[in-house]
């Protein structure tokens, strides 16, 4: 089998997809952007060969690398990134070369446009915002009639909450349509709710062969905008209605041999015409692994190897190795170079020896969401899990974090973590 992989050095733990490939038997092939000389040794080890392109955006060279590539190994099976960024670009090379394992160029719009995911949302039986195109101001004018403020405007095509904003009031309505982007933005109505995903491997019948699942308690899209504390964690188990939701999505939008990070509000407050406190709603689909350190989150919390099973999966079709260990809620906290904690990171280790599976620096590129120290720890129960996260973001802001004299619900703990 001959697998060609996009940009196999960036994110630089995306070796590892490399590295089971190879010890699966499939012959691993690379196309990037930077020298070999600058390749993580372990990829040095795993590509049979690598093709240097100046850009990613220049399909003329990526045409001429699969070219040179089939030409020397033969057929091409599989081409895949696993990223986001490059997936249109996946699916134009499968088109152009006839690979059939994966996205073409005529599917990629209904797992990369906002509007369109909602029909197959609609097919899975899984309720979403109501939304509208923002082409038309006095259409938008009624649908906020309609829902009421806050609403929220985001790119129809776009990745994670890149140029998403929340307009409150009227002002900030005619300051966005007075300045409207070029490109298509969604408006939908505001909904209070934790994001909780669905993430894992699925094989060539959409059938799940491994799954986790991870709550954000903060709002992704003030994270982004205004700073607040990054945290979310992995739970233990996945919560049945989520397990159930996600399975239904997966058969709706046909998800096949893939990794996939299927994002859902939890709601916190009842919502007329959507649902009650506790429910679960659509909010966007990914066809790629969760972003940033969360496939190591996922392997710490699961006491298993995500990077293994993809790869038996692309080998084999199948669930190969067997991952029995414990489970662990697997907290992220990414902190910030601007603000001034109580406790240094060298500090928080010293507190958490026995829990930090890992500290390091997150990419530049990536900062900006996901903050730029990255601290990592498992726990046993989600009481612990809160003491950490509080720990590493003192002193907290007020109204960020639930206030420890906030009277709990039954699955709520003083930080407003939730099991």
């Amino acid at each position: 089998m001959n697998f060609v992989f996009i940009s196999p050095n960036f994110p630089s733990d995306y070796c590892r997809f490399c590295v089971c490939l190879k010890r699966n038997g499939v012959n691993v092939l690379g196309i990037g952007d930077e020298s070999y000389d600058s390749l993580r040794p372990e990829l040095k080890e795993a590509l049979t060969e690598y093709y240097k392109v100046d850009s990613f955006f220049d399909r003329d060279q990526l045409i001429r690398a699969m070219g040179y590539l089939t030409f020397r190994y033969g057929k091409i099976d599989w081409v895949e990134s696993n990223n986001e960024y490059w997936m249109e670009t996946d699916a134009y090379l499968r088109t152009q070369f006839n690979i059939t394992t994966g996205l073409k160029s005529e599917d990629i719009s209904r797992y990369r446009s906002k509007s369109e995911m909602k029909k197959y949302y609609a097919l899975a039986g899984v309720p979403t915002a109501r939304w509208i195109l923002c082409e038309d101001r006095e259409a938008c004018a009624a649908f906020i009639r309609s829902v009421g403020y806050p609403v929220v405007v985001k790119p129809d095509r776009g990745v994670g909450a890149a140029a998403t904003w929340k307009l409150k009031n009227d002002a900030e309505f005619t300051d966005f349509f007075d300045h409207l982007p070029r490109i298509p933005y969604i408006m939908e109505e505001f909904v209070k709710g934790e994001v909780t995903t669905f993430d894992g491997v699925c094989d060539s019948e959409s059938n799940v062969l491994f799954a986790a699942s991870h709550t954000t308690v903060n709002s992704i899209m003030d994270m982004v905008n205004e700073g607040v504390p990054v945290f979310y964690y992995v739970h233990k188990q996945v919560a049945p209605d989520i397990r159930s939701a996600g399975e239904r999505v997966l058969k709706a939008f046909d998800v096949k041999s893939r990794f996939f990070h299927l994002e859902f509000f939890r709601l916190t407050a009842d919502r007329e015409g959507l649902g009650k406190k506790g429910d679960v709603i659509g909010l966007e689909v990914n066809m790629r692994p969760a972003g940033g350190f969360t496939p190591d989150m996922l392997n710490f919390s699961q006491s298993a190897d995500c990077y293994q099973i993809w790869a038996d999966m692309v080998a084999f079709d199948g669930a190969v190795h067997d991952y029995p260990g414990k489970h662990y809620y697997c907290v992220c906290c990414g902190r910030r170079d601007e603000v001034n904690y109580t406790c240094s990171a060298d500090e928080i280790a010293a507190l958490y020896p026995e829990n930090i599976c890992r500290m390091t620096r997150m990419p530049d590129a990536l900062a900006g969401t996901m903050g730029n120290e990255i601290i990592i720890a498992n726990f046993d129960t989600i009481e612990a899990a809160d003491r950490f996260v509080r720990a590493a973001f003192s002193p907290v802001p007020a109204g960020i974090l639930t206030p420890d004299s906030a009277e709990p619900d039954e699955t709520e703990t003083k930080g407003g973590i939730k099991a």
